[in-house]
C-alpha cells in the first residue's frame, strides 16, 4: 500500500507500472494489449447465476485505482480491450488464437491457471512470481509439471475439480489427486461419464455418476471462448512506443520521483566509486576530507543489532552520492598481522586495522557538534560509539526518520525499503552477506571486500536519500516539525536508551511463585466449574468446552469454529462465572510470560539494567513507543500488573524515582482547539472537570454529583475526543444504547464548541485529505471521503482525534528536549530514564531532588502555549510504583 502526497492509493498503479515498464524492457513485444472484464453478467452467468458468487468485492482501496490504471496504461500506448458479456479470459484467447494463426507467438500474462488451456508450441503464460520478482514462463512441460496433465486436458481437469475462486462445482469429493488418475486412465470428462459405472473406487464412481450434470456444466464453465467478436485487428495492437509527457506528469501527480527519468526502465544502476582504506595516511586523509566538507553521511558495521551488546567491524563514509570510503577494524587488539580464522585468505587481516588509532581520529570528528551528521537509524550508530567512550554531536538529520515525518502512513522506513520505493534501487540484502537462520554469521566473520560494498552502498544510499528528501520536507512545511522536535529528540532518546533503569530480578522471582500459586487455584477453579480438565491454552479444546459440553451461547464465529478472544470471554463474564474465571487465568498467564519471567533475561549483563529502545517512527499520530522491553504497556488496572512496576528500582538509597505525569493532557488540548468557554472555563478555574461535565449534563450543583455520574462523565470526556457513537459508550458504561445516545447529546449541549471543532475538523480534512497538528505534524485520510460507511467513519474518527493526541505527542516531546538541554547545559547528576505515554520517569539525586522537581514542571508545563494552563503531577519513590 502506497499514499501519495494528495492522499490517493498509489500502490496497485505503481505495481502495474513497474509491471509495464519491465515487459516493455526485457521483452520488447511487438503487440501489446490490456484486457479488461466488464461490469456486464458474462454468457457463463446465463448459464449457472452461481458463477463467480462467493466472490468478495473489489476492495475500495484498489477499485478507487483503476481510473488512474486506465490513465497509465493510456500513457503508455497500449490499447485496452474490454467485450460486453465476455471476460477478459475470453478476448485474451481469441487474440491469442488470431497471433498464432498469423504465425505470432504469444505471451499471455496472467497468474490465472486457468490460461494453461491455452498452451502450445507458440502459446506460453507470462507469471511474474511476486515471491522473487522474476517472470515464469510456462510452456506445455510446465504445465504437465504443474497441473499433472497435458494442456490439451487442463479443461477436463478443472472441470472435475470445480474451482472455489469462481464457484465452479465439479465433481464432489474429486481432489487434484483423483482427477489426474481418472484422466489417465479415461482421458475426457466425455469418455469418463460414458464409462462411469467401470471405475473400481466406489466413492468416485458415485461422485461421477451422481454428478454428471454438474461436471458436464463446470467444463463449460471453464472452458475459455477463444471465438469472441472482435472490432479490432491485430495491426491495432501493434506496440508504438509510450506518450512520454503524459507519464511523466502522472508520475508527478502520482509522486512517482524514482519513474520520472524514464531513460532507465529496469532496476536503476548508479555510478559508484567505493574504496577500501587499510591503513592510518589513508584514514587521516579521509577525516580531513570530511573535516572541510562540514558535514558527513555515516554508517557502522557491527557484531550485534542490540547497539549496547554490539562491537564495530567497520565504519563507512560518504559526503557526495556515488563516492564511499570503507574502514575496517579489528577490535580484538590483536596486530594486524595476524590471520583472521573466519577470513577466506590471509590478506584478509592486512586490510583491517587496530580500531584505537582510528577512533583516536574520528573523535574529533564525531564529537564536533559544528561538522553536521547524517545516518540512517543514526541513534543506533550513535549508541554503538558510546560504547567507545564517542559522545556523537551535531546529528542534524536522519533518513529513516525525514521518511516517517514525510509520509507517517509508509509501512516501511527502513534503507532497503526506501532506496526500492525512492530509486528503483535494490540493495544487497544484509541476508546476502551474514546468511540468515542456522547458517547466520556476524559481520566480523565476512570477508571484507565483501563488507565493504555493502557498507558503502549503505552510506551512499542514505546519502541520496538525504538530498531526496531535504527539499520534500522544506517544500511541504514540515522543516520546523523535523528541524525542531524529531531531530533533537534523537539524541535524547539516545540518551534515555543508554540510562536504562534498575531491574529488582529477586523481587520478580517472588512475583512468579505467587502468579504460579494464583494460576494453579484458578485452574483448580476452572476444573471444578467445568468438571473436566482441559489445555486453557488451546482455544480449540476451550470452544469445546464453552460451547458444546457446557452448552455456553456462542457469540462470534470463525473459520475454524466459535471463537473464544477477549471481547467473547468479556461478554459471557457478564451471566457466567467460568468465562470470567478463564479471563482472570489468562490475564496473570500474560503478566507471568511476558513481563515477571521475560524481564530479567533482558538485563543487560554489562550495565545490570534494562535498556528498552524509545521508537520514533511507528506510529502515525507521532506517539513514541517503546521495544525489547515494551515498558509502556505493563497493565496498571490490575492490582498484579501494578505490582511489576514495583520491580523498577532505584540504583541506590542515595536516589529517588521521580514520575511527572501530564494531568488530562487531552482533554486541555482539545479545550484549546475547540475554543469551548465552559470547558476553557474549567480548566482555568482548576475544577474536576469530569465532575463539572457531570454537573452541566445532568443539571446538578458539583457538589451533588455522584461518583457513578463523575465516571459516566469521565468515559464521555475521553470518548468524545476519539469519536466514540451512542454504541461505543453503552458498551463502556454498560447501558443501552438509547440511554448513551441521551448522554452524547446532552454533552454537545454542554460543550457546542467541542461539537462545532469536531464537524470543522472533518469537514477540513475531506476538503484538504489530511489533519494537523498544532506543530504541523500530517496525517493523510483518503479514506474521509469513501463510499464505505465504515472506513468513512473511521477516517473521521481519525479527523478528530489526531490533532489531539498527536499536539500531545508533540508536547511531551518537545519537554523531553528541553528538559534534556538543561540537565546537560546545568551539569546536573539527573538521569530522563523513561517515556511512558504522558509520562516521564527521572533518577534523581537526592540532593538534585527539590530542584529537579522545579525544573521538570516548568519546561513541562511550558513546552507549548495552550489558553488553558497546562498541569504536571509529581510523585516520588524507591521504585516506579511508589513514584507513580
Amino acid at each position: 500500500p502506497l499514499i501519495n502526497s494528495k492522499g490517493e492509493h498509489t500502490g496497485a498503479v505503481y505495481g502495474l507500472t513497474r509491471f509495464i515498464m519491465r515487459i516493455i524492457e526485457e521483452e520488447a513485444p511487438e503487440y501489446l494489449v490490456v484486457v479488461f472484464d466488464t461490469p456486464k453478467k458474462t454468457f457463463r452467468h446465463k448459464v449457472y447465476k452461481e458463477y463467480k458468487g462467493t466472490r468478495k468485492p473489489m476492495p475500495e482501496d484498489m477499485s478507487a485505482q483503476l481510473p488512474r490504471m486506465r490513465e497509465m496504461i493510456a500513457a503508455f500506448g497500449i490499447p485496452i480491450i474490454e467485450v460486453p458479456g465476455y471476460e477478459a479470459d475470453d478476448v485474451m484467447a481469441t487474440l491469442g488464437r488470431m497471433a498464432n494463426e498469423n504465425g505470432d507467438d504469444v505471451f499471455y500474462v496472467t497468474g490465472d491457471k486457468d490460461f494453461m488451456q491455452l498452451v502450445n508450441d507458440k502459446s506460453v503464460v507470462y507469471n511474474m512470481k511476486r515471491t522473487t520478482g522474476k517472470a515464469e514462463i510456462i510452456g506445455p512441460s510446465e504445465v504437465k509439471e504443474k497441473m499433472g496433465v497435458p494442456p490439451e486436458r487442463v479443461i477436463d481437469y478443472l472441470a472435475l475439480m470445480g474451482d472455489s475462486a469462481d464457484n465452479i462445482p465439479g465433481a464432489k469429493g474429486i481432489g487434484p489427486k483423483g482427477a489426474r488418475k481418472l484422466l489417465e486412465k479415461f482421458d475426457t470428462v466425455e469418455n469418463l461419464l460414458k464409462n462411469a459405472e467401470t471405475i473400481s473406487a466406489t466413492r468416485q464412481r458415485e461422485s461421477i455418476m451422481n454428478n454428471t450434470e454438474m461436471i458436464n456444466l463446470s467444463k463449460y464453465l471453464v472452458t475459455i471462448d477463444r471465438n469472441v467478436p472482435l472490432e479490432t485487428g491485430l495491426e491495432a495492437l501493434r506496440y508504438r512506443g509510450n506518450q512520454l509527457d503524459k507519464l511523466k506528469t502522472l508520475f508527478q501527480e502520482l509522486d512517482f520521483t524514482s519513474l520520472i527519468d524514464l531513460e532507465n526502465t529496469g532496476d536503476t544502476t548508479f555510478k559508484s566509486e567505493y574504496t577500501i582504506l587499510s591503513d592510518m595516511a589513508k584514514v587521516s586523509e579521509l577525516a580531513d576530507t570530511l573535516k572541510k566538507a562540514g558535514e558527513f553521511t555515516f554508517d557502522l558495521e557491527t557484531t550485534s543489532i542490540n547497539p549496547l551488546l554490539a562491537e564495530i567491524v567497520g565504519f563507512s563514509f560518504c559526503i557526495q552520492a556515488g563516492y564511499s570510503y570503507y574502514i575496517p577494524v579489528n577490535t580484538s587488539g590483536e596486530s594486524s598481522a595476524v590471520v583472521d580464522l573466519f577470513a577466506e585468505i590471509e590478506q584478509e587481516s592486512e586490510l583491517k586495522i587496530d580500531i584505537k588509532p582510528v577512533l583516536s581520529v574520528l573523535q574529533l570528528l564525531f564529537e564536533n557538534p559544528d561538522i553536521r551528521k547524517c545516518g540512517q537509524n543514526i541513534k543506533y550508530d550513535a549508541l554503538v560509539l558510546s560504547n567507545y567512550d564517542v559522545t556523537v554531536k551535531g546529528i542534524t538529520f536522519d533518513t529513516m526518520v525525514a521518511s516517517y515525518v514525510l509520509n507517517p502512513e509508509r509501512r516501511q522506513h527502513n534503507l532497503d525499503a526506501l532506496a526500492l520505493e525512492t530509486f528503483n534501487f535494490r540493495k544487497i540484502p544484509t541476508s546476502d552477506i551474514i546468511g540468515k537462520g542456522k547458517k547466520e554469521i556476524t559481520m566480523d566473520r565476512v570477508p571484507v571486500e565483501k563488507v565493504a560494498e555493502y557498507a558503502c552502498e549503505d552510506a551512499d544510499m542514505t546519502q541520496r536519500l538525504k538530498e531526496h528528501f531535504a527539499p520534500q520536507i522544506k517544500s511541504e512545511n514540515l522543516d520546523k516539525l523535523f528541524e525542531e522536535i524529531e531531530m533533537p529528540l534523537v539524541p535524547v532518546l539516545l540518551e534515555m536508551e543508554k540510562n536504562g533503569i534498575v531491574l529488582d530480578c529477586g523481587f520478580l522471582a517472588g512475583i512468579a511463585e505467587k502468579l504460579d500459586a494464583s494460576m494453579i487455584e484458578i485452574v483448580k477453579q476452572i476444573d471444578y466449574e467445568a468438571g473436566v480438565s482441559i489445555n486453557l491454552n488451546s482455544p480449540k479444546q476451550l470452544s469445546d468446552l464453552l460451547f458444546n459440553k457446557m452448552k455456553l451461547p456462542p457469540v462470534k464465529k470463525t473459520r475454524t469454529g466459535f471463537s473464544t478472544d477477549q471481547s467473547v470471554l468479556e461478554i459471557l463474564a457478564k451471566q457466567y462465572e467460568l468465562p470470567k474465571l478463564i479471563i482472570q487465568y489468562r490475564q496473570l498467564s500474560k503478566l507471568q510470560s511476558t513481563y515477571v519471567l521475560a524481564l530479567p533475561k533482558l538485563v543487560n549483563p554489562k550495565t545490570g539494567r534494562i535498556h528498552t529502545s524509545f521508537n520514533q517512527t511507528v506510529a502515525t499520530t507521532g506517539r513514541l513507543s517503546s521495544s525489547n522491553p515494551n515498558l509502556q504497556n505493563i497493565p496498571i488496572r490490575t492490582e498484579q500488573g501494578r505490582e511489576i512496576r514495583r520491580a523498577f528500582i532505584t540504583c541506590d538509597s542515595e536516589h529517588v524515582l521521580l514520575a511527572a505525569d501530564y494531568s488530562q493532557v487531552e482533554l486541555r488540548i482539545m479545550a484549546h482547539l475547540s475554543g469551548d468557554t465552559r470547558l476553557r472555563d474549567a480548566f482555568q478555574n482548576e475544577e474536576d472537570i469530569h465532575r463539572q461535565t457531570a454537573a452541566l449534563m445532568f443539571d446538578l450543583d458539583a457538589a451533588a454529583v455522584t461518583t457513578e455520574q463523575r465516571r459516566q462523565a469521565k468515559a464521555i470526556n475521553f470518548g468524545i475526543m476519539y469519536g466514540m457513537g451512542a454504541y461505543g459508550l453503552a458498551s463502556r458504561l454498560e447501558i443501552t444504547n438509547d440511554e448513551a445516545k441521551e448522554f452524547i447529546e446532552a454533552y454537545f449541549a454542554t460543550y457546542q464548541g467541542v461539537q462545532k471543532y469536531m464537524s470543522a475538523i472533518i469537514a477540513e480534512a475531506g476538503q484538504k485529505g489530511y489533519v494537523e497538528t498544532m506543530l504541523g505534524r500530517r496525517r493523510r485520510l483518503p479514506e474521509i471521503m469513501s463510499d464505505n460507511r465504515q472506513r468513512r467513519e473511521f477516517a473521521e474518527r481519525t479527523a478528530i482525534n489526531t490533532p489531539i493526541q498527536g499536539t500531545a505527542a508533540d508536547l511531551i516531546k518537545i519537554a523531553m528536549i528541553n528538559i534534556h538541554q538543561r540537565l546537560q547545559a546545568e551539569a546536573l547528576k539527573t538521569k530522563m530514564l523513561l517515556q511512558v505515554h504522558d509520562e516521564l520517569i527521572f533518577e534523581v539525586p537526592q540532593v538534585e531532588l527539590e530542584y529537579i522537581q522545579k525544573l521538570v514542571r516548568e519546561e513541562m508545563e511550558s513546552a507549548i502555549q495552550l489558553d488553558v494552563p497546562l498541569k504536571v503531577e509529581m510523585g516520588i519513590g524507591q521504585n516506579w510504583l511508589e513514584a507513580h
